[in-house]
């Protein structure tokens, strides 16, 4: 089933907060940052130390979500599905 596209009020937020996401592994601390500003992203998360994720593990590819389980671009996972014992995202999203 195709993932439907985001619409104009996503792609706003983006383009003002950032266009991709990193968000730890460990407690979930989220940043928004553009792709030109990559390297200036913490390596551990500020909050805990944890690994803080940017890039699909699987093809490299940004993350867009802040709730991304899975890639967009190749649906492999890119974190549990679930943190402090609450799914992320709900079934069929």
């Amino acid at each position: 089933m195709a993932k439907p596209k985001r619409n104009w009020i996503q792609e706003e937020r983006r383009k003002t907060l950032g266009d991709w996401v990193a968000f730890c592994l460990t407690c979930g601390h989220t940043l928004r940052y553009f792709l030109d500003d990559e390297d200036e992203l913490p390596r551990a998360c500020p909050q805990c130390g944890g690994e803080l994720r940017h890039r699909c593990p699987s093809c490299s590819a940004p993350i867009a979500s802040a709730f991304a389980v899975e890639c967009e671009e190749c649906g492999a996972p890119v974190r549990p599905a679930e943190l402090f014992g609450t799914t992320i995202r709900r079934p069929g999203r």
